[in-house]
């Protein structure tokens, strides 16, 4: 066979090899980008502090991003609305207006809805997640104090009587998701403002 049809023999081989990884999870991996929003190779839920001292930083989906949007309601500013289906939290600042936030939500069998007020507010909050949540996850600390390498992220507000809070993650990507045992999760950016705007005594209200 001349050089020039095993050339062609060659290239026809790499064509069907390469069209036989077309369907494959492979080949999505290979030939599709990342969205910025999911989270770094390798990175599991309690690894985030690296992650979290890594440039430059990933973003959420551009869908959850903080804005401020028309919301008619009967309620008064100050209110916060969790809608916690399309995974949104509303502050209420009147005159049909509210700040909408991305949020990441309860997994299966977590959810709850209720109306509250927020009870508490704390900044860098210490973290001791219940003897369920330690028996559910035997790998988690038993406590964990303030700071970047927290799970609860920069800011807390405390939900009534409850084991809820709506708190920041150093986990991002997962804003628009189904990833917590009940707590609201939002961006530190996002927790940040909120808590400065929210007062204790609001209303909460959790759909």
């Amino acid at each position: 066979m001349s050089s020039f049809l095993k050339a062609a023999a060659g290239g026809v081989a790499f064509l069907i090899a390469l069209g036989s990884l077309s369907g494959s999870a492979f080949a999505f991996q290979l030939f599709q980008p990342r969205p910025m929003w999911a989270p770094p190779p390798g990175y599991g839920q309690y690894n985030q502090p690296l992650f979290a001292r890594q440039q430059p930083r990933y973003r959420v989906n551009p869908a959850f991003v903080r804005t401020l949007v028309s919301f008619p309601t009967v309620e008064k500013p100050g209110t916060i609305i969790v809608d916690t289906g399309h995974k949104y939290l509303y502050l209420v600042l009147g005159n049909g207006t509210a700040v909408r936030y991305g949020i990441g939500t309860a997994r299966t069998g977590f959810e709850w809805s209720g109306v509250h007020h927020i009870t508490n507010k704390r900044e860098w909050p210490d973290w001791t997640p219940p003897a369920e949540m330690i028996a559910r996850q035997p790998g988690i600390p038993h406590h964990m104090a303030g700071g970047t390498d927290n799970p609860l992220g920069a800011r807390a507000l405390y939900i009534g009587a409850t084991l809820y809070r709506i708190h920041g993650t150093n986990e991002p990507w997962t804003i628009g998701g189904d990833v917590s045992s009940g707590c609201i999760r939002m961006t530190n950016d996002d927790v940040i403002d909120l808590y400065g705007r929210a007062q204790i005594g609001a209303k909460v209200i959790v759909l």
